[in-house]
């Protein structure tokens, strides 16, 4: 084993550096630039590019769960008003009185002021009795569509004919002419005459429970422009891209745009156009949600679309947002461009300089090399002389020119007592000149004896003189190959720096990478009462309720109103509303408290507690309670609370989680309690406090 590595090591390495120091330390120095450093760039840039490509994907599934959250409020607003104008007691008085001019003027005034596009009752047998705009005669089929659709509220793709029937006055609205459109799967109709609603059903219940009549409401989706643009500006409020990007939102009935606020030209909505065959397959098709790159009319967009589901949980359409991808492509590229280019200056500067560092080493190492080779040619005054490094290597060229000062010495004193024994041999032969020949034959073997003990004092000498020089040579050249290990620590350093240069697409040199943040958007601001609004967001996840054995307690002691946008209030309700409720699967108690309560700093504020009485949170779920991505349950991305804690600190409340038991109660479960200011405060005071309390 000891004899095969240093023949695979000789095989592996070539001739030109085998043989000469000097391309043995060029190959050292520049090995790890411009073998290991190219390969951490490539390394660096296939990650950096997946790990933007990752953020981006992130950004638009956030922007998605937004949309999708005002979305289904828009659908619960259509439930609720429609379940609203079913238990007002004008309804019931006109109906008791068979005042058919009164209900008219009553649907059409409650149509106005809840933004319908219709508002129709019916009798208990599906009979029309008044509408809030002229209808036709009524063949029997609106008696059928009632069928199983009471007390729902939902999605519902009708024929051309079914609208009519509830509708006629928009007709207009349903004629959409099929674009051509690149990439769509092919079809040989030219328009789309259905229309996408969103449909409620509510009966009119008398005092006795029995259903007097039967409202049904709607507000037609194809061509809706209000309510897709008001989407796009929750999702993308001015200024919430950077790079000159844009945000654009789109409701599909199947695979047509409907209504959107992607132009064909600049005063044109591609209404009528319709979405990619691959997006299509995968969303319509498959369920899935799309998430990724996708090519929209004309141009390339980091788009989100999910299937719209019917009461029936049929896949009818498809609500997709996404933005431009284009200025952040070229500041990808741009960015990993710059990295590359600043690794290639990096590498350039280093190889300059690991060169030089080298040189410093083999340049004396070929000075002693040559001085040696001069020595056994004759030359013994040949002496390595002063050398630039002031190292090891130097003092071992040092050490290597009094090793030939000694051996010099050593030399000439062997010369001069060699010269001496030759005298007096020659002195002594004269004297034995006349001897016989034995004593020649003696006087020729004193003179061999002579000359072996002289070569061998001075191979005696010469071996002591050297073996300890040799020592230090092995010893300064083990020290040699230790520092030139060291020299990997400036390009770590360097390498480290940059690694930390990637966070902020645009500023991992200059940052990310990332939360622009983007300006945080905050919607209109105005006096809440909570006790309301808990009591909105039960009738909104009544339908949860109303298949569990929960039990809803209400202690609402709350006397103040606090500062923050309605709406949003109310999707962080709905959303620990919905948390609790799933928390029961076999049933239990549902308590809702609000209590007024002043912060450490004095301020006034009220506290809402969502508690439930279900396992109660462990240790590990309280650490992650609020990560994104974070979830407990089989379904669900884990951005509920997330994007609550979101929308209640931009007021500057808090939200909490906790076990009951941890909180001195009795009860088991877990309890979410949201803090909230009277009077919230702007995002620029709240970093004017930040900065002060840190």
């Amino acid at each position: 084993m000891v004899s095969v590595r240093p023949a695979l090591w000789a095989l592996l390495t070539p001739r030109w550096i085998a043989r000469s120091i000097r391309n043995k330390l060029l190959a050292m120095a520049l090995l790890p630039l411009l073998v290991v450093l190219p390969l951490l760039v490539g390394a660096l840039v296939i990650w950096g590019n997946a790990a933007y490509d990752r953020l981006l994907i992130t950004k638009v599934r956030s922007d998605l769960a937004v949309a999708h959250g005002y979305f289904g409020q828009v659908l619960g607003e259509v439930g609720s008003g429609t379940q609203a104008v079913a238990a007002s007691h004008t309804l019931h008085l006109a109906l008791a009185q068979h005042d058919l001019p009164g209900l008219h003027t009553l649907l059409t005034k409650e149509r106005g002021r809840l933004g319908f596009d219709f508002i129709n009752l019916y009798s208990p047998q599906g009979v029309l009795l008044t509408a809030d705009s002229p209808l036709k005669e009524d063949n029997g089929g609106t008696a059928r569509h009632f069928q199983g659709a009471i007390g729902q509220t939902s999605l519902a793709r009708l024929a051309a004919s079914e609208l009519l029937g509830l509708a006629p006055q928009l007709a207009d609205r349903i004629q959409i002419p099929l674009i051509a459109t690149r990439g769509a799967a092919p079809t040989r109709r030219t328009i789309e005459d259905r229309a996408l609603v969103m449909l409620s059903t509510m009966p009119v219940l008398g005092a006795d429970g029995k259903t007097l009549a039967l409202l049904r409401s709607g507000v037609l989706l194809n061509q809706n422009l209000g309510l897709i643009d008001h989407i796009n500006r929750i999702v993308y409020p001015e200024g919430s891209l950077p790079l000159g990007s844009h945000g654009t939102a789109t409701l599909f009935m199947d695979d047509v745009r409907i209504t959107t606020n992607v132009r064909l030209f600049q005063d044109q909505r591609a209404i009528g156009t319709r979405v990619s065959q691959a997006v299509r397959d995968a969303v319509l098709q498959r369920g899935d949600t799309w998430l990724d790159r996708a090519f929209v009319v004309d141009d390339w967009y980091v788009s989100a679309y999910e299937p719209l589901l019917d009461a029936r949980g049929q896949r009818v359409g498809m609500l997709y947002v996404g933005f431009l991808e284009a200025p952040f492509r070229l500041v990808k590229y741009g960015l990993l461009a710059l990295i590359a280019g600043i690794f290639l200056l990096v590498m350039l500067l280093a190889a300059v300089f690991s060169v030089r560092w080298a040189r410093s080493i083999f340049r004396p190492v070929e000075q002693m090399n040559r001085t040696m080779q001069r020595v056994e040619e004759g030359d013994t005054g040949a002496r390595v002389g002063a050398v630039e490094a002031r190292d090891e290597i130097g003092a071992l060229a040092n050490h290597l020119d009094q090793l030939l000062n000694v051996i010099d010495d050593k030399t000439r004193t062997l010369q001069r007592g060699a010269a001496e024994l030759d005298a007096k041999v020659i002195a002594r032969t004269q004297e034995l000149a006349q001897s016989n020949t034995s004593l020649q034959q003696a006087q020729q073997q004193l003179i061999k004896s002579e000359k072996l003990a002289a070569i061998g004092q001075l191979t005696a000498s010469v071996a002591h003189e050297i073996n300890n020089p040799i020592a230090v040579m092995q010893g300064n050249l083990d020290l040699m190959r230790e520092l030139l290990g060291e020299q990997a620590r400036p390009v770590a350093a360097e390498l480290q720096l940059l690694d930390q240069q990637v966070d902020r697409m645009r500023l991992i040199v200059t940052q990310l990478l990332q939360y622009a943040r983007p300006t945080d958007y905050a919607g209109y601001v105005e006096p809440v009462d909570v006790n309301r609004t808990l009591n909105d967001s039960l009738v909104l996840v009544g339908h949860l309720l109303a298949h569990t054995r929960i039990e809803v307690v209400r202690e609402w002691q709350a006397t103040s109103v606090v500062g923050i946008n309605a709406q949003e209030l109310q999707q962080v309700v709905i959303n620990l509303l919905s948390n609790a409720i799933q928390a029961m699967p076999a049933g239990g108690t549902l308590l809702l408290r609000s209590h007024d309560q002043r912060d450490q700093q004095g301020r006034p504020g009220v506290v809402i507690e969502v508690c439930d009485s279900g396992a109660g949170l462990s240790p590990d779920t309280q650490e992650k309670l609020f990560r994104p991505f974070f979830t407990t349950k089989s379904e669900g991305n884990g951005l509920g609370l997330w994007i609550s804690v979101g929308l209640v600190e931009r007021y500057g409340g808090s939200i909490r989680g906790a076990n009951r038991q941890e909180r001195g109660e009795e009860a088991q479960g877990a309890v979410f309690s949201i803090w909230l200011l009277c009077e919230p405060q702007s995002p620029d005071k709240q970093d004017e406090a930040a900065s002060r309390s840190a």
